[in-house]
């Protein structure tokens, strides 16, 4: 991996960091589905227009529709309408923490779709990062019992792994702008389930809730899984993953800045004992 690549992932997972507590501050006044619209409304309008911009073709050819129409439900409709449910009863660093384990769940997906090959030890670290996890959920109440919303989040960091991997074998085709604007666009169709009664609720929204929608629709969406396509479409999935157990580290601290969340000590061993595991992964990835 060139240091271009580490850079450009450094920065991605500080965005993707930022978005966890802004998505707290945007619930304010916003419910969790209008959040979910309009922020993926602000990100398509900003590929678009990118791909003016950039000349590229605004349209995949016919047979790629339903590749794009898979991705899109999966790492746009599916991942932020669960995470952002989610995140309704789940503290900002807590939901980083869950999707923190996305790498695991992207290493397994490897290993079956992609033939990506795994060493004893690196099944060993899949196991602790599952572990882990497993505490942060039962300790987001501060006791060992099940948070319903936390296995949303959870929910959100399966989709997305499966996002990762299967949008690798489309840059032999595309650029990183057309996979991600496709995506979108095509994850964003089915968020239009919650525009009822969307019009009402903004002229109730104060101005930090709608600061936050811009924000995350630019910042954490159209540039972020723009600059994480370019990096999948030029190193290994189970590199580009690793990069993402810094998320939780940035998220944290932006938690505590914002918000002044701090998780709970049983979800923050659990949390070590995830990011762990991950390493493990990597280091004895054959």
């Amino acid at each position: 991996m060139t240091i271009k690549i580490a850079l450009l992932l450094i920065s991605v997972s500080i965005m993707w960091a930022t978005s966890f507590p802004i998505i707290k501050i945007a619930l304010e006044s916003l419910s969790a589905g209008h959040l979910t619209l309009l922020r993926h409304v602000l990100a398509s309008l900003s590929f678009l227009l990118l791909m003016l911009v950039k000349q590229n073709r605004l349209l995949p050819p016919k047979k790629d529709i339903p590749i794009f129409m898979g991705l899109g439900l999966l790492g746009y409709t599916i991942y932020h309408t669960t995470l952002n449910f989610g995140e309704i009863n789940v503290s900002a660093g807590t939901a980083s923490l869950i999707i923190a384990s996305a790498p695991a769940f992207s290493t397994i997906i490897a290993y079956f779709l992609l033939k990506d090959k795994l060493r004893a030890l690196a099944w060993l670290g899949v196991l602790v990062s599952f572990v882990g996890v497993t505490l942060i959920i039962l300790g987001e109440n501060n006791s060992f019992s099940i948070n319903g919303y936390a296995l949303l989040v959870l929910l959100a960091a399966l989709s997305s792994s499966f996002y990762t991997v299967l949008q690798k074998p489309l840059f032999t085709r595309y650029s990183a702008i057309e996979v991600t604007a496709y995506a979108t666009w095509a994850g964003t169709i089915p968020m239009f389930l919650f525009s009822s009664g969307l019009f009402t609720a903004l002229q109730d929204v104060n101005f930090s809730s709608i600061a936050a929608v811009i924000y995350l629709g630019v910042v954490p969406s159209a540039i972020a899984y723009t600059l994480f396509a370019y990096a999948v479409a030029n190193a290994k999935v189970s590199r580009v993953s690793s990069f993402m157990y810094l998320i939780p580290v940035f998220s944290l601290l932006f938690s505590w800045l914002l918000l002044s969340e701090v998780p709970s000590l049983i979800s923050l061993v659990g949390g070590v004992i995830a990011i762990t595991g991950i390493i493990l992964v990597n280091r004895f990835k054959s």
